[in-house]
């Protein structure tokens, strides 16, 4: 059945408004809606699975800040930890207590690190891992996968150039020629453009850096089979292995995809969900590889805000709760059912749709594949029937990342009765999306 549009007029003043201050009047990208229908919807507040915007559309929302709030908007254990802290100060430049007890919380429930860095953000957190495993290994170029997404550092804003291995070209103005000649790029889930790599750049090769889930550009999932490949071929040629988990990490599991798929990096990257969704992030490692860090290494890395109090207290609320019996289990089964009913929905319309899920991340693909493993295997045009879903789903009060290239992620405070409506809306979007075909 259609539905009207929402409103969106304050959104739409308030975006004309930001046009004057930022390019493209927002400040990230993604946020600007231009894949989806209408202007960005400009968010006032959050709670549980809900968010509100400027206008007073209510939403269930499943884009969670893209991913961290495994929690959901405004709980409790976090905003009361966060008010506590902030009594006492919010930013010291300086050691506390805090960065202590957060590092104990991951470390001693990890066994994949021994020892960790707090940064600010995510690409704060690779572009570290980069430079150490360059440091550590004497080495300057590093492989990348056409399809993973790590941040927007120079080094890994690169696209595959032609052919089956070759340096890679720059995706940004302003990155410079050289630092994409010390970035190879290859295909996901090709063994024998590995294999190429590794012959054509012999001894060359500081890091292989791979979303082990990848979920920049789809739900990219991998094999066990083709990740314990590459961890074999890194460890055969003294080249370090690195798992970029800022989305995955904590959230297909405490121990992100390296407990999932039981293989070891070299280095693992987190983001944002280790700080309850403020600015943070982190790279862990053997206490041997992170020993090579500035003051104790020579490796350098810094920066002020870096185990900043507040996103700290905010993470040690949200590591606690993680850390409870079961959440985990919980969160996928919640996922499974919610998936599977939707996925059943489509079979039995026969509609040309899948729901791709690893933990509590689900996808959404116009497809009839069952697998989707490399960027290739998207069709840009099914992002035409996204962008009509992505509308429905708005109107009806769903609200998920406004990319059809994007994850969506569910909480702990998505209730029984949000899935049931959220369903609905899904099954009433694919009917008009699929009529209009």
């Amino acid at each position: 059945m259609q539905v009207n549009d929402i409103s969106r007029e304050k959104s739409a003043e308030l975006y004309e408004k930001a046009k004057t201050y930022f390019p493209g009047g927002v400040n990230s990208p993604v946020r600007a809606f231009k894949s989806v229908y209408g202007t960005p919807l400009f968010i006032e507040k959050g709670d549980g699975s809900h968010i509100w915007d400027a206008d007073g559309n209510e939403f269930i929302d499943f884009c969670c800040s893209w991913g961290p709030l495994i929690l959901g908007h405004n709980n409790a254990a976090v905003r009361e930890k966060v008010t506590e802290v902030m009594q006492k100060g919010m930013s010291f430049g300086a050691p506390t207590a805090l960065e202590n007890e957060l590092a104990e919380l991951i470390l001693s429930n990890n066994s994949f690190i021994e020892k960790i860095r707090f940064v600010s953000s995510g690409t704060e957190a690779v572009m570290s891992a980069i430079r150490l495993a360059r440091g550590y290994t004497k080495r300057d170029k590093i492989l990348k996968f056409e399809g993973c997404y790590h941040g927007h550092s120079d080094s890994l804003l690169v696209k595959a150039g032609s052919g089956l291995v070759t340096f890679g070209e720059t995706s940004s103005a302003g990155v410079p020629k050289s630092f994409a000649d010390e970035t190879i790029v290859v295909a996901l889930n090709d063994k024998r453009a590995i294999q190429e790599a590794f012959e054509k750049f012999e001894g060359q090769i500081a890091a292989v850096i791979i979303e082990p889930v990848p979920a920049n550009n789809g739900l990219l999932l991998q094999t066990k089979g083709y990740l314990q490949y590459l961890r074999d071929v890194c460890t055969d040629n003294g080249t370090m292995l690195i798992f970029d988990e800022v989305i995955s990490g904590f959230r297909v599991g405490f121990e992100g995809a390296a407990g999932y798929y039981d293989i070891q990096p070299d280095i693992i990257t987190y983001g944002k969900i280790i700080g309850g969704g403020l600015p943070v992030g982190a790279y862990g490692a053997s206490a041997e590889i992170m020993d090579h860090i500035s003051p104790v290494g020579s490796v350098y890395q810094a920066g002020t805000l870096s185990g900043n109090p507040v996103a700290m207290a905010a993470g040690i609320a949200q590591i606690t709760e993680l850390l409870k019996p079961g959440f985990y289990n919980d969160l996928k089964l919640k996922t499974e059912g919610f998936v599977k009913a939707i996925q059943d929905f489509a079979e039995q319309r026969n509609y040309n749709f899948k729901v791709f899920t690893i933990g509590s991340i689900f996808w959404f693909a116009f497809t009839n594949e069952e697998r989707i493993a490399t960027a290739d295997d998207i069709d840009p045009e099914s992002m035409i029937k996204f962008k009509t879903m992505h509308r429905e789903l708005i109107n009806r009060g769903i609200y998920l990342g406004p990319s059809g290239y994007e994850v969506g992620f569910i909480s702990a405070a998505h209730t029984a009765n949000d899935l049931e409506i959220t369903k609905t809306a899904i099954f009433d979007s694919l009917d008009i999306v699929f009529s209009n075909n």
